[in-house]
């Protein structure tokens, strides 16, 4: 797998409103649609990815049908554009693809979400946990209320944990793994994501733990841990002026584009290449430390 490296720190200026949708984007992202070659490392395999509309859950989720597992993804309603053109790359790949709509803040939601994935698809072998909530337009303590608090503390943990509590009984059977989407955030905190940051250190903290907890039943629990990555998130929660330079304070001087990601997710959930992984933070930082 290769992908355009071309690109130097920084990207055009541009605004999006939440969550933002791919299409705004400029230049597009490379989420592998061209580049990715799969090799049957996940034949035969059942994958539950969320936020796989866009950004990185779609490379995800196009790297996972092409190494040959059908892929259950969950969205917001408003992200349907991007989830359409997710379902139709599983697809190509000749996999199935079962998209659903689902606010995953809502416990219940996560619940649904594992549910309709084992009645889809027949079962569940890995749970993603990808989709995240950050903004970082408002620059103070006193300027995060109470919904943004909630909101980002909901869609970033509360979730992850409502969705691995309601996997891991099938996940036991197989068994599974559960790769958590952290971020250099947990390392390297900005001021103006002085929650989401703490959310991320708190995966952190989760994913050793849980690995330790399910360690006897055979299930891995990992996590990747992205620096800049080139996905809606960007221009729909940073100010304009700081995505022109988005990514250019990398050893490597650019941010990275999901497509880079996505193979560090497919080296986590192999059975082959990763049994005897599991409780460890993979970075994909462009140089950044995450120890």
């Amino acid at each position: 797998m290769s992908t355009d490296q071309s690109q130097g720190g920084g990207f055009p200026a541009q605004q999006q409103e939440p969550p933002g949708l791919t299409e705004e984007m400029r230049p597009q992202p490379d989420h592998g649609e061209k580049s990715y070659v799969g090799h049957g490392r996940l034949e035969g395999q059942v994958a539950l990815v969320t936020g796989g509309d866009s950004g990185i859950g779609r490379a995800v989720a196009i790297a996972y049908a092409r190494e040959g597992a059908d892929v259950a993804f969950t969205y917001l309603p408003e992200e349907e554009p991007d989830a359409e053109e997710t379902a139709n790359l599983v697809r190509n790949a000749g996999r199935t693809p079962l998209p659903m709509a689902l606010d995953l803040c809502d416990r219940a939601a996560c619940d649904r979400a594992v549910e309709q994935t084992v009645e889809g698809l027949g079962a569940l072998d890995i749970l993603v946990n990808n989709a995240g909530y950050q903004m970082a337009r408002d620059h103070s303590l006193e300027e995060l209320d109470d919904e943004r608090i909630d909101r980002t503390f909901k869609t970033n943990l509360y979730a992850l944990l409502w969705l691995s509590r309601a996997a891991v009984p099938h996940l036991r059977k197989r068994p599974g793994c559960i790769i958590n989407n952290t971020s250099i955030q947990a390392y390297e905190p900005s001021t103006t994501l002085l929650d989401y940051a703490a959310t991320k250190a708190a995966i952190n903290n989760f994913t050793v733990n849980l690995a330790a907890q399910v360690g006897q039943d055979g299930i891995r629990v990992n996590a990747v841990a992205p620096g800049p990555i080139w996905t809606p998130l960007q221009p729909a929660t940073q100010e304009p002026e700081k995505i022109e330079k988005f990514g250019d304070d990398t050893p490597l001087g650019r941010a990275g584009q999901p497509a880079e990601v996505a193979p560090a997710f497919v080296f986590l959930a192999s059975p082959a290449d990763a049994s005897y992984v599991s409780g460890t933070v993979l970075g994909v930082t462009g140089g950044k430390p995450v120890f």
